[in-house]
């Protein structure tokens, strides 16, 4: 009999699971809302400056920034509630819990993000994914560079990682090779993007949607590496 492999799946979180996008078109819309348009686009420019220094999003960090420049605006102390009270939840894409327990009836589910220490895994713990994992969640910074303590933490013959950027699952197949299965999660600005996408190879598998991962069975990650 031929021995099914120790299977492990690694699943983004922001644009994979959750629409991020949607998130940040809601932060944009209060920040207008509550502080004026020229307060939105310059929170904005700091997100994307911190973005560029430390390579992930950091929404605190950057409030922290802007509330220096606003340090006489006191109504500014009321956006970190917006920001941890936001219901993540409600931001699931369709179908998203039903995969993570689908996928589960074949090896364990593990989140593997990119993200600060902060607001990433409050949005994960608000959105219901912690619990879903089981408290399987790893949280990086460059989660490409950190492939060799996810396998000690988390051992298997074989790896599915889904993912919306094909810049990892490009990164993540150069190092693991046929031991693992890339899915692309075609969701999300990074994945819509043809100027983007025309820069890596496609991935094993592509989904237009994460919840058509429930029409998969183990054999179709098995055969694609």
């Amino acid at each position: 009999m031929t021995k099914i492999p120790a299977v492990v799946f690694l699943f983004d979180v922001d644009n994979t699971l959750l629409d991020n996008d949607g998130v940040q078109a809601d932060l944009k819309e209060h920040l207008e809302r509550a502080y004026g348009a020229s307060a939105r686009d310059r929170y904005w420019e700091i997100l994307e400056q911190l973005r560029s220094e430390l390579g992930y999003v950091d929404y605190l960090g950057a409030l922290e920034r802007f509330r220096v420049e606003e340090i006489h605006r006191p109504d500014v102390l009321r956006m970190s509630n917006w920001l941890v009270d936001y219901p993540f939840v409600d931001r699931l894409y369709p179908g998203a819990p039903e995969v993570v327990n689908h996928v589960q009836q074949w090896g364990p589910a593990v989140i593997l993000s990119d993200g600060d220490a902060v607001f990433q895994p409050r949005k994960v713990e608000r959105s219901g994914l912690w619990q879903a994992f089981d408290n399987r969640v790893l949280i990086y910074v460059h989660k490409e560079q950190e492939l060799e303590y996810v396998r000690r933490l988390y051992p298997a013959d074989h790896y599915v990682l889904i993912d919306d950027k094909l810049r990892i699952l490009s990164a993540v197949k150069k190092i693991w090779r046929e031991r693992v299965t890339t899915v692309f999660a075609k969701q999300g600005h990074y994945a819509l993007n043809p100027n983007i996408l025309a820069d890596y190879p496609p991935a094993d598998i592509e989904l237009a949607k994460i919840g058509d991962l429930l029409a998969y069975d183990l054999s179709a990650f098995l055969n694609r590496s």
